[in-house]
């Protein structure tokens, strides 16, 4: 339902090549951890890392209000790609839009979760292997990761539910988990690839062989009140990629989206997501 409120490379080139060739490539890892620290800073979000085998997460975390729920946002691809043709062998962003998207929320618990490899390691203290940012991204063991780091942090700050927030890869993370877990209270997406299969198709570009997609959870998922944010401008994840999502799930009751005019994938959205997030996902 529409609310008016307004062959054969990675498929993960397509999803990287907006990061990568606005020439973000030469942002030193240093920087990019100073730049994350600074946008959470300012937020008075802490850093924290949970260590959630086989990886390490690295988190921003505001947690004022014990017994409530809280708003979790997960990280996109990250810088995945160098070139079109060379991957990056460290995926963490240039410009984490999540962690933005988190600085702008006021809501009192607010817990941003980075993608593995990102700001961190590997459990083992191994290097991180590149299939991570690659074709395994939504691997089981990724998302073993998630689930443990996400159950420490309802133990720790005694979060009474989970409202998750993911930005493009992390709407699919976001998806997955929603579809895995039993405290999920809502869904929202940011350019959110909700279906990397039909994304791989549209694009013409090998699938993720290795990677969990939201449509297989889609009886679950049903059920979970959730709205999408789709860039009008957006030819990394067109709206075509929801729609597809949308179809697989046997219920459309739960769901909204909203097309944002302007807003390209990586564009447009930090400046207007206060008011977006006020769209509360709702079932009718």
């Amino acid at each position: 339902m529409h609310y008016d409120i307004q062959k054969s490379k990675s498929a993960a080139l397509v999803t990287g090549t907006a990061l990568l060739l606005a020439g973000c490539a030469s942002v030193s890892l240093d920087g990019r951890h100073d730049l994350a620290r600074d946008i959470a800073a300012g937020a008075n979000m802490q850093p924290q890392t949970f260590n959630a085998p086989p990886f390490i997460l690295s988190a921003f975390v505001k947690a004022s209000a014990p017994g409530a729920p809280a708003h979790v946002y997960i990280e996109g691809d990250g810088l995945a790609w160098l070139s079109r043709s060379q991957p990056s062998l460290n995926p963490t962003p240039t410009d984490p839009i999540a962690l933005r998207l988190a600085a702008k929320d006021s809501a009192p618990n607010v817990i941003y979760l980075a993608r593995p490899c990102q700001y961190s390691g590997t459990a083992n203290g191994e290097r991180c292997d590149m299939k991570y940012w690659m074709g395994s991204r939504y691997a089981p063991e990724v998302l073993q990761s998630y689930n443990r780091a996400l159950d420490e942090l309802k133990r720790k700050y005694a979060l009474s539910g989970l409202d998750l927030i993911g930005f493009s890869g992390g709407g699919t993370m976001a998806a997955i988990l929603a579809g895995q877990r039993d405290d999920v209270r809502s869904l929202r997406s940011v350019a959110g690839n909700l279906d990397h299969i039909e994304h791989s198709r549209v694009h013409d570009v090998s699938s993720l062989g290795n990677s969990l997609n939201p449509p297989q959870y889609a009886n679950k998922l049903a059920r979970i009140p959730q709205y999408h944010f789709i860039g009008s401008e957006d030819d990394i994840v067109p709206k075509s990629i929801y729609d597809s999502y949308a179809a697989a799930l046997p219920s459309q009751n739960c769901m909204g989206y909203h097309i944002v005019e302007g807003a390209g994938h990586n564009s447009g959205w930090v400046e207007t997501w206060p008011e977006l997030l006020r769209a509360t996902p709702r079932c009718r």
